[in-house]
């Protein structure tokens, strides 16, 4: 781990004070939060997006304006559900974000996790899947949009008004954009199939496979299938490799009242998801010393280059920059972690 950033599913309620922020002032926090993290010298801000729900979506907006007011951070998503979007036009403002934030952006997509909708893209125009999941509209998309952001030709040029023939190439294009790109994996399998893409690896909080491995073993065999299909498809770059956690330093009454009870029952959970049985990580709450240690015995949390703390984001900024500062301070040195003051974040040689 050489980099930590906080991942935010953005639960709002309605508007009855701590803990039940409204959808403004969630947004309005988000930012908040995030400006407070860049002076942390905190890596990354990402948020999570779901449709039919009370939490984060339609993130270029909070991304652009995040953006325009931080110098460091990385901005990001993860991840982004193709199932509900338009490839071209997402592809032209992931551009847009990225030259706003100088090309700080870290921008995850994937097929995306169940939804409250019932074959919800459908209600967006988006039909002719056969798959209950939509995983079969999700990659011919995600083959689009990388196209696209990569600067080739789409569209057929009009003669008749331009007086040139060729392929047009969606506006604005932001070079290097390509190489930010991120895939959420949730298995083995779609992290070999990412690593084949050549695009980087946001490995999910959960494994939708079950084989009595600890999960962080599960998860650190995954990214090495990645990094491995990565290299055996004749990629030369130096990919980028995320998990999530959720971690909490215990470092006051506050902390101890909140997570205390949480992290001394803490395990792997096995449970159902998507119709797959799942492996999900466990909570690490703990005082700083022991976190320490608990986290270097984390294989996959040593095996990526970046940690993705969860937050609870209704618990508002003061208590989520204090989360974060705590990590910063009494967690994360230890961990080799190197604050965003130290320049952008890199991938490890495969």
């Amino acid at each position: 781990m050489r980099a930590f950033g906080f991942l935010s599913f953005g639960h709002y309620g309605h508007g009855r004070g701590l803990g039940d922020p409204d959808a403004r002032q969630m947004l309005h926090d988000a930012i908040a939060i995030a400006e407070r993290a860049d002076e942390l010298g905190v890596n990354g801000a990402y948020f999570r997006v779901h449709h039919f729900a009370r939490q984060s979506a339609a993130p270029m907006p909070l991304l652009a304006a995040i953006a325009a007011r931080t110098q460091r951070i990385e901005v990001g998503t993860g991840v982004i559900d193709l199932r509900y979007e338009n490839p071209l036009y997402l592809a032209e403002e992931a551009a847009a974000l990225d030259l706003i934030a100088d090309g700080r952006v870290a921008l995850g997509v994937s097929r995306g996790s169940p939804e409250p909708a019932l074959r919800g893209w459908e209600e967006f125009g988006y039909t002719g899947s056969t798959d209950p999941r939509g995983a079969d509209i999700a990659r011919p998309k995600f083959e689009l949009l990388m196209r696209a952001i990569s600067g080739e030709g789409i569209a057929t040029a009009d003669p008749a008004q331009f007086g040139a023939a060729g392929r047009l190439r969606l506006e604005p294009h932001s070079p290097g954009l390509r190489e930010r790109i991120w895939w959420g994996a949730g298995s083995r399998s779609t992290a070999e199939w990412a690593g084949e893409q050549g695009v980087n690896l946001m490995s999910s909080t959960l494994l939708t496979e079950a084989t009595g491995t600890p999960f962080d073993q599960l998860q650190a065999e995954q990214i090495d299938l990645y990094r491995q299909a990565y290299a055996r498809a004749g990629h030369t770059g130096r990919p980028r490799v995320s998990v999530s956690r959720s971690v909490f330093p215990l470092v006051s009454e506050r902390d101890h009242m909140y997570f205390g009870l949480r992290g001394a029952e803490a395990q792997d959970q096995i449970g159902i998801i998507d119709g797959f049985r799942s492996t999900f990580g466990k909570t690490y709450a703990a005082e700083p010393d022991v976190l320490i240690e608990q986290l270097a015995a984390d294989a996959a949390v040593q095996a990526a280059d970046t940690l993705m703390l969860t937050i609870p984001s209704q618990l508002g900024v003061e208590y989520n920059v204090h989360v974060l500062e705590a990590f910063a301070a009494h967690v994360a040195p230890a961990l080799g972690w190197k604050p965003n003051t130290e320049g952008p974040v890199t991938g490890d040689e495969v």
